[in-house]
Formats: structure tokens, sequence, C-alpha cells
């Protein structure tokens, strides 16, 4: 079976071309159960340099789907035996104004528009530097 990833290294995904964020915006739930977003900004901001993005979008899915921690293994192999969207198509850098940085090890990190660090990414040479996806269209 083919295992797709989403992984980047050295990589600073910036914030999408049309977001409306002009800071890091903490994503809310809507009723009571988390979003996307809000479930990926929980991992990542409380665990920055830990997960890969592989491990973030399995997680999610995982979480949604009520996958117990006994069958990971094998719910992710069939999750990645088909491509997934990557972190440039998450909500965290289209909508909410997050850049995400993926070190030389694949792990993430994430970092609002607004922050010294951020424009430390976007001007570091030495990394590949990719837009989210925008939102629109247009």
């Amino acid at each position: 079976m083919k295992t797709h990833t989403t992984n980047y290294t050295n990589t600073f995904i910036e914030v999408a071309e049309d977001t409306k964020a002009i800071c890091g915006i903490i994503p809310t739930s809507k009723g009571d159960k988390k979003t996307i977003a809000e479930m990926q900004y929980d991992l990542i901001a409380k665990n920055p340099y830990r997960y890969t993005s592989d491990d973030v979008l399995f997680r999610v899915f995982a979480d949604r789907n009520d996958v117990a921690e006994a069958d990971y293994s094998q719910a992710r192999a069939q999750f990645f035996s088909k491509g997934q969207a990557c972190f440039r198509a998450s909500p965290l850098p289209k909508t909410y104004g997050f850049g995400v940085h993926c070190d030389s090890a694949g792990k993430v990190a994430i970092y609002g528009v607004e922050t010294a660090e951020y424009e430390e990414f976007v001007a570091n040479s030495k990394l590949k530097k990719v837009k989210a996806m925008k939102s629109s269209r247009k």
C-alpha cells in the first residue's frame, strides 16, 4: 500500500493572500464540538515542534472519528493510503492568521502574522516559503 505524506521540511507556510486576519486569532468552538482549526491549534500551540504535519492531521481525524488509540497504527496507514490536504489548506494559515514553520525534522510550530518570529521566517533566505491556499477562487 502506497503511503502519502503532508510533511514539509525547512519550510514556512505563510498566511493566505486573502486572509482577513491581521494577527493570529485563537480558533473557538462552534457549539459543543471543537472545530478542526481549534483542534489543530491546541495540538500545535501546546506542543511546538513536537508533532509533524502528518501527526497533527491524523490525530485530529482520529479524535473526530472516535478512533481508539489501539487502532491508531492501522487507521493511520489507511488514512495516508490516500493523499491528504497538507497544512497549506489548514484553517490556521488560511483564516486564523498563523504561519506554520516546519523544521528540519518536519516538526511544526505556529506563529501569528503579527509576530517578530513570523517576519524572521519570511525574511530567512535558507527556508523554503509557500503560501497557504486562498479561501476564494478569485
